[in-house]
């Protein structure tokens, strides 16, 4: 919790509003992978490896508890 608190004030110089949002969308990622002990380096290595060429439909198959799962 300490580095989102931290953070916080960083947040008003993210830009624009879609920076701040895609801020936001990396940080929950990241923060999701580090909870679900899936190897926050191997899991995004993966993912932006396979999101280019993966079915839309299928898409939960890339979230940090599917790799967790798989890679244990």
């Amino acid at each position: 919790m300490r580095p989102i608190a931290l953070g916080r004030k960083n947040y008003l110089f993210m830009g624009s509003q879609g920076g701040g949002k895609s801020a936001a969308i990396a940080y929950t990622l990241i923060e999701t992978a580090k909870l679900n002990a899936a190897g926050l380096q191997a899991w995004l290595t993966d993912t932006l490896g396979r999101i280019a060429d993966h079915k839309i439909t299928r898409i939960d198959e890339l979230l940090p508890w599917r790799y967790a799962e798989t890679s244990a």
